[in-house]
């Protein structure tokens, strides 16, 4: 069964086609097929109690559909079988109205042409969906006017047409149920992607603002904690990889400086080339900013120390500081969430003149830390732009001492 259903979905498949049109086409083909099954069955339901004319339409719906599948299969044209499974599922309730006696005799079978706008909705392009609801609401308001004309009985039992009412009515209500709710399914569907591609982008606050508030982000914040990481010798090596080789091993040690970012409830801001940037306190303001980023740079000095990258053995220079900072979302697009001010560049240079597997912190970071961490003082360092500075590395957290 499995193997006849996915033969029936690739008839007139193109591997030319992107996904969109190819699960348009093998939806349409796999809704074709039952229907003109369902139309030849209805047929002959109709011939059966006496309405041979009512049965033939059907019964030439079900073969027209059924040539249009195998044409459809043959050419790959997709613009003629769409149009043609539309315009035979748009007509056939129409003449089959007339033939059994107008709207009561004949069951409002004219329902099922509503089909057609829907299905347009699926399988054409939303544009053009108007014009097919236009078509059926002229078809309804034609057989208002011929009605007075159609004011004969058929053969059809009073018990057999409530029963065909019935049919209708719900046949149609739970394809159009069946139709809305797909839509639906894929609105939230995208909806979630959306959401989930901007959370990997942007932080949760900022995601919130940006759907519900128009406005410019841009937020100062007095206390926050900003690290840089830098691999060192990267460049020289790079010069010994494979593309690929350089990208795999960047992306399994940025990965694992992910997790460490979700573990301590931090802020990944960005990579650039080798060097990764985390935040603590921005967006959401924290009092022990400076202890989760030190704790979180303790944890990436000694997982880098222990483990090989695809077979390289990796040395991070690593540099904190603290203070205040001005963060925003900035461009139209392709936007990003970064942060501003001379604690962020400080921080920046802390690591370019670091040392490699040391964490380098400023006194700013080093009053934040020093009665939860073990500091080791480094002297003084002369930092481009600022001057000499006094610098300490961090070694370890103190309650792990013995």
């Amino acid at each position: 069964m499995k193997e006849t259903f996915a033969w029936v979905a690739r008839i007139g498949a193109d591997p030319d086609d992107d996904d969109e049109i190819r699960l348009q086409k093998s939806l349409l083909v796999v809704c074709a097929l039952p229907f003109a099954l369902a139309g030849a069955a209805w047929g002959l339901m109709y011939i059966l109690f006496g309405e041979p004319l009512a049965g033939m339409i059907p019964l030439f719906y079900a073969v027209i559909s059924l040539l249009s599948i195998a044409h459809f299969g043959l050419t790959h044209h997709y613009h003629i079988f769409r149009f043609s499974q539309l315009m035979l599922i748009l007509l056939l309730p129409f003449f089959l109205m007339m033939a059994l006696g107008g709207f009561v005799t004949g069951s409002a079978v004219i329902l099922w042409s509503l089909i057609c706008p829907l299905g347009a909705l699926l399988f054409d392009k939303p544009s053009h969906a108007p014009r097919w609801f236009l078509a059926f609401a002229g078809l309804v308001v034609v057989s208002g006017f011929i009605q007075p004309y159609l004011n004969f009985d058929n053969n059809l039992p009073s018990e057999m047409v409530i029963f065909f009412f019935v049919i209708n009515l719900i046949g149609v209500g739970s394809l159009t149920f069946l139709m809305v709710s797909y839509f639906v399914g894929l609105k939230n569907m995208f909806e979630k992607k959306s959401e989930s591609l901007l959370l990997n982008i942007l932080p949760k606050e900022i995601v919130s603002i940006l759907k519900n508030e128009p406005r410019t982000i841009a937020d100062h914040f007095e206390g926050a904690s900003i690290l840089f990481a830098d691999i060192v010798n990267f460049t020289p090596l790079s010069a010994t990889m494979t593309p690929t080789e350089l990208v795999e091993l960047l992306d399994e040690v940025f990965s694992q400086f992910d997790l460490l970012v979700e573990k301590y409830g931090l802020e990944k801001i960005k990579t650039i080339g080798d060097s990764y940037m985390v935040a603590s306190g921005v967006p959401r303001p924290n009092a022990d900013h400076a202890q989760l980023l030190t704790s979180m740079a303790l944890d990436i000095r000694d997982y880098v120390s222990q483990h090989e990258f695809c077979g390289h053995k990796l040395s991070f220079r690593i540099g904190l500081n603290s203070g205040p900072v001005v963060a925003g979302v900035i461009g139209q697009k392709k936007f990003t969430y970064d942060l501003w001010g001379d604690a962020v560049n400080t921080a920046s240079r802390m690591e370019s003149h670091g040392q490699g597997g040391a964490i380098q912190i400023t006194r700013a970071t080093y009053e934040l830390v020093k009665d939860n961490f073990v500091c080791e003082p480094r002297g003084t360092v002369n930092v481009k732009g600022k001057g000499e500075m006094e610098v300490w590395f961090v070694i370890e957290q103190k309650n792990n001492l013995a």
